[in-house]
């Protein structure tokens, strides 16, 4: 990584010229090249609807846990995903303590017309009924997401000088998991253990990520290609945008899937509790994963893979029994 993850303006893509629409796309092909990380600014998604979210996420996590633990779920499903439940440290290899922070997460509700599939991708989420605005904000949210996923995708398949629908066509009926992640303040923790994190280094392994987060001292760090750890910068209002296992895949190695780390809470702000709005969007289901061959992809040894088996096995890596 060579250079600053860049700042994108999506508003340009939307609005303007093809000039500008062309040096956004080159752009955006240089920093997945060279970090696979974005900053995008000029979504459209409202501030407030993010704060409210938060705060209704908040009502959540300080409800005792055995109220919350009747709405307990495992990597994968709906729910709440209780702490030392998740080690993202295992999909890169590495035996580490668990991640340091408790999820609510929520899926999309679909009819695929398969009682199995839907059974296992598509199931109805579970709303707590203490924080009632919890279901529908997030429901607001996940449709705004989706809208912005889509605008991203175009923006990608025009980077390689695809048609603008090649990667909408392949995802229009993909899943998408979105995890709200409480990283609890050090004085509820208690002591960290050696090698634990808030999320501990690893690769995401699906399409594209797109992270809203808060800064503080135990925040998101992107490692450079030459192994140096860096803070992800911090814009206000702008996402953070990166792309998985399964996209640097499918382009062959062109783009990078890149490791980063949430560092635990620090003794300097004992008292910081970070809550991140991390939104996981995918290709469809029996999308087969073919990468592409060079000059537009590198040489490697990649096997067809389809999305469904690639998720399924990443979501059992993760899990704590």
């Amino acid at each position: 990584m060579n250079a600053p993850i860049p700042l994108i303006d999506l508003s340009l893509w939307q609005n303007g010229t093809a000039t500008q629409r062309g040096e956004l796309a080159a752009a955006v092909d240089h920093a997945l090249i060279e970090s696979g990380f974005l900053m995008i600014s000029g979504h459209g998604v409202p501030a407030q609807l993010r704060a409210d979210l938060r705060d209704a996420s908040r009502k959540f996590f300080t409800l005792d846990p055995e109220t919350k633990g009747c709405y307990t779920t495992s990597v994968g499903g709906r729910g709440w995903i209780p702490p030392g439940k998740e080690a993202n440290g295992a999909l890169l290899g590495a035996d580490l303590p668990p991640d340091l922070k408790e999820t609510f997460t929520a899926g999309y509700e679909r009819h695929s017309g398969d009682s199995a599939v839907d059974a296992e991708w598509f199931a109805p989420n579970v709303w707590p009924s203490e924080v009632y605005e919890l279901q529908s904000l997030s429901v607001t949210y996940t449709a705004a997401m989706r809208r912005f996923a889509a605008d991203i995708l175009e923006l990608l398949a025009t980077a390689v000088g695809l048609d603008p629908a090649w990667f909408t066509e392949r995802c229009s009926g993909s899943p998408h998991s979105f995890n709200i992640n409480r990283y609890p303040a050090l004085h509820l923790t208690g002591p960290v253990a050696e090698g634990q994190y808030r999320i501990a280094p690893h690769t995401d392994f699906g399409t594209i990520t797109i992270l809203d987060r808060e800064p503080g001292f135990g925040g998101l760090q992107v490692c450079t290609r030459s192994g140096e750890w860096i803070d992800a910068p911090v814009v206000p209002d702008a996402y953070t945008i990166n792309i998985g296992d399964l996209m640097a895949r499918w382009t062959g190695d062109r783009w990078t899937s890149t490791r980063h780390r949430v560092l635990p809470p620090s003794p300097e702000a004992p008292d910081e509790e970070l809550i991140s709005l991390i939104f996981f969007y995918e290709a469809n289901l029996d999308q087969v994963i073919e990468s592409f061959p060079p000059p537009l992809g590198r040489e490697n040894d990649y096997r067809p893979v389809t999305v469904a088996d690639y998720l399924r096995s990443r979501y059992h890596a993760i899990a704590v029994p």
